[in-house]
This record gives structure tokens, C-alpha cells and sequence, in this order.
């Protein structure tokens, strides 16, 4: 029986080799977006996507790498804008902010499982805990409240033993105001660089939904504590 007992402790170290091959990729990849991050303009990426007949796909691909390695949502968001307009725009970064935060979740999910014990997951921390009791709703408003980066939230809700589903329908109701509102900024800007007054609307729109977004966060925020 030691042999065996050897043999199956031995397999742990070569069960956790490939989660943390894939952690040292992410923090390989994050550093190099950090050194980098010169080269996330908007414009840049606006005219290297939109070179291609499949934008939404590749606008899609690059959201779901970028919220990997803690690139802001928010860029992508204008960049929505600025390749899809106002309608398109919303659906695509809504789309991608969701994909992405699913991909982190998953990600954080698969590389934890090697070493937290499942039923230790949702008490890594006290935050997590309340995410834990409050589902879909407690995610949505951790998600309007910016406390935390997306990507960072992404990970760190991936700990917990929520749903993906809650998880998913949490982030896209959370998500949401912000959305709209970096979208209607990078249409402005679009409409802008393109000429006329067209930028006014989307201006007045996006600014406005920052607002709504800030109040709803602090009144939520202090409904909280």
C-alpha cells in the first residue's frame, strides 16, 4: 500500500503543472500588456479591427484577451463606439465585457481547483462570502460599484462556488450603465473626428449615464452598509 500512498501524492505536484503553467502565462501576458500599454489606443485598435469584413468577432476576441490581462473595459467599450456606433456598439461591448468576465471566472475557477478545496472557496474573504449569499444581485452590484478592477473581479469572483449562469446575468445587469455610457462617449468621438455636430447627442447621453451610474452606486453603496 506505500507505494500507492507515494504514488498518488507524487500526482499532485503533476496535477497542478498545468494550472500553473497557465498562471505563469496570464502574469507573463499581463506584464507585457503593462509594458506595452502605449499601444492600447483606441484609435489603433478601432483601425486594426475595423480592417476586417468580421469586426464583431475580432472586437469580441481582442475584449475577452484584454479582460485576461487586466486591460480596462472601459477602452473597449469606446472602442465599440467608435467602430459600431451607438446600437451595435452597446450589444458588442455588452457582449464582450460578459465573455470576458466569464473567461477570468472560468480561468480563476480551473487554476484554483488545484489548490483551494472547493467547499474553502467562498471563504476566501468576507466580500466573497456576501457575493456568495446574495447571487446574481450581490454580483450586479459589485459590478455598478466600481470598488475593484474588472479583470480583478473577474478572478476574484471565480473563487466562489457561484453559478456561472448567476455570475453571468449578474455582470450583465451590472455592467450595463457603464457600458452605454463609455459606448456613447467613443460614438461621440467617432461623429466628432468625422465632422458636424453629430457628437452632441451621444455627448449628452454618455455623460449622463455616468451620472446615473455614480448615483446609483453611492445610493446602493450606503443601502450596503
Amino acid at each position: 500500500m506505500t507505494p500507492k500512498i507515494g504514488g498518488a501524492a507524487a500526482a499532485v505536484p503533476l496535477r497542478r503543472a498545468p494550472r500553473l503553467m497557465v498562471l505563469g502565462f496570464i502574469a507573463i501576458a499581463a506584464m507585457a500588456a503593462w509594458h506595452w500599454k502605449t499601444l492600447f489606443d483606441p484609435i489603433a485598435i478601432t483601425a486594426t479591427i475595423g480592417r476586417y469584413p468580421a469586426a464583431p468577432l475580432g472586437f469580441l476576441a481582442v475584449h475577452v484577451a484584454a479582460s485576461l490581462v487586466f486591460i480596462p473595459r472601459t477602452l473597449l467599450a469606446i472602442v465599440a463606439g467608435l467602430l459600431f456606433g451607438t446600437g451595435w456598439g452597446i450589444v458588442w461591448a455588452e457582449l464582450g465585457s460578459v465573455a470576458g468576465a466569464g473567461a477570468g471566472f472560468l480561468l480563476a475557477r480551473y487554476i484554483s481547483s488545484g489548490f483551494i478545496d472547493l467547499q474553502q472557496r467562498a471563504r476566501v474573504t468576507s466580500l466573497l462570502e456576501w457575493v456568495e449569499r446574495g447571487g446574481w444581485r450581490a454580483v450586479a452590484l459589485l459590478r455598478l460599484i466600481p470598488i475593484m478592477p474588472h479583470s480583478v473581479g473577474n478572478y476574484g469572483l471565480g473563487l466562489t462556488s457561484l453559478p456561472l449562469g448567476a455570475y453571468a446575468f449578474g455582470s450583465l445587469i451590472g455592467q450595463l450603465p457603464m457600458t452605454i455610457a463609455y459606448v456613447e462617449l467613443g460614438a461621440a468621438g467617432e461623429r466628432l473626428l468625422a465632422g458636424g455636430i453629430g457628437w452632441i447627442e451621444p455627448t449628452l447621453i454618455g455623460f449622463a449615464a455616468l451620472l446615473l451610474t455614480f448615483l446609483f452606486s453611492a445610493y446602493f453603496g450606503r443601502r450596503s452598509r
